[in-house]
């Protein structure tokens, strides 16, 4: 059993009333193992060089060679080193705290929902993302004309609260076409492709490897080998899932400019243009072809091996499974 859920040691970005607007953590850890939590107790907050010296020395004697020599290299970022401890899987009280457990996500130590994120979102400051770092709004202008006085331009990418995933860690084995559609916070899995118009949110990811053209809202997680189609949505927590955690089971395909709203199981399939919601009606067909219920797609939740589609004249939804009649009925009743 380990002693803490978290652990980093990170370069903070400050604005000029000393207000941190980000952390850079080059090598969060997860589940930290009793030995080494022992070296660690204590060590938090602002460090300076010779507290970073010897953080290095006890790292080094705990076995922790990547640990320490990364604490060593720090030692050259004065006045903005900070070491964060997660004690427990608490939600996050600073900035400081926000950006580690991201960070875990991003760096693949922990999975979406396996860290608690309640009340991220308004401990993250608003800031302009430029190519000279994260910029507090209201010295933007002076950063604009400071410049422009020198000859250049300072380029800004996004005006967020949160940055793009790239530019604080590329997991191995992704390919992502457009860094700004992954947001920092999001889990790419192993074989995993983000085109153009893919889009990946904080506490949601993939397991891949997979093919991700739409949107992959925050809190959803799409399993291995699963595929979104162009333009495709999926509701997360804010965007309209609420606190059902939405799941694209094994082997899925959303198709192009369809929707969900509800758990896939694994090997299903939404046809292109079609968004199922959890209210939304649908005819049951058995592997006849035969209509045995019309329910509400939240009743099959959850379930594998199931096609959505509308029909092309009545525009009635339907779900075809390869089970019979006899079977189809147990399967939809079983929690009744």
């Amino acid at each position: 059993m380990s002693s803490l859920h978290g652990f980093g040691l990170g370069i903070v970005s400050e604005n000029a009333q000393g207000a941190v607007l980000d952390t850079f953590y080059p090598r969060p850890v997860a589940q930290v193992s009793d030995e080494l939590a022992s070296v660690l107790s204590g060590v938090s907050g602002r460090l300076d060089a010779a507290q970073l010296a010897a953080l290095s020395r006890a790292l080094d004697a705990a076995g922790d060679s990547a640990g320490a020599g990364l604490a060593t290299q720090l030692a050259a970022a004065e006045g903005k080193v900070v070491a964060t401890s997660l004690a427990d899987n608490a939600p996050p009280s600073s900035v400081e705290e926000a950006y580690l457990k991201l960070h875990l996500i991003s760096h693949r130590r922990v999975k979406p929902h396996e860290t608690d994120l309640t009340g991220l979102f308004g401990l993250l400051p608003n800031v302009a993302w430029t190519d000279q770092g994260p910029v507090d709004l209201k010295e933007l202008p002076r950063r604009q004309l400071d410049a422009r006085l020198k000859g250049s331009v300072l380029e800004i990418s996004s005006v967020d609260k949160f940055p793009k995933m790239t530019n604080y860690v590329v997991p191995a084995g992704v390919r992502i076409a457009h860094t700004a559609r992954v947001r920092l916070g999001a889990y790419l899995g192993e074989g995993t492709t983000v085109m153009h118009e893919g889009f990946i949110n904080f506490n949601a990811g993939t397991a891949g490897p997979g093919m991700i053209e739409g949107r992959i809202s925050a809190g959803v997680w799409v399993g291995e080998g699963s595929d979104l189609g162009g333009g495709c949505s999926t509701m997360g927590t804010l965007s309209g899932g609420g606190d059902i955690v939405i799941s694209v089971g094994k082997e899925c395909l959303i198709g192009a400019n369809a929707g969900l709203g509800i758990p896939l199981g694994d090997r299903c399939t939404i046809e292109a243009g079609l968004f199922v919601t959890a209210g939304t009606k649908v005819s049951v067909l058995d592997d006849g072809g035969d209509t045995i219920e019309t329910i509400s797609a939240r009743t099959l939740a959850g379930r594998s091996d199931l096609l959505f589609r509308r029909h092309s004249s009545t525009g009635t939804v339907q779900c075809l499974t390869n089970k019979s009649a006899i079977e189809l009925n147990e399967m939809l009743h079983a929690n009744k």
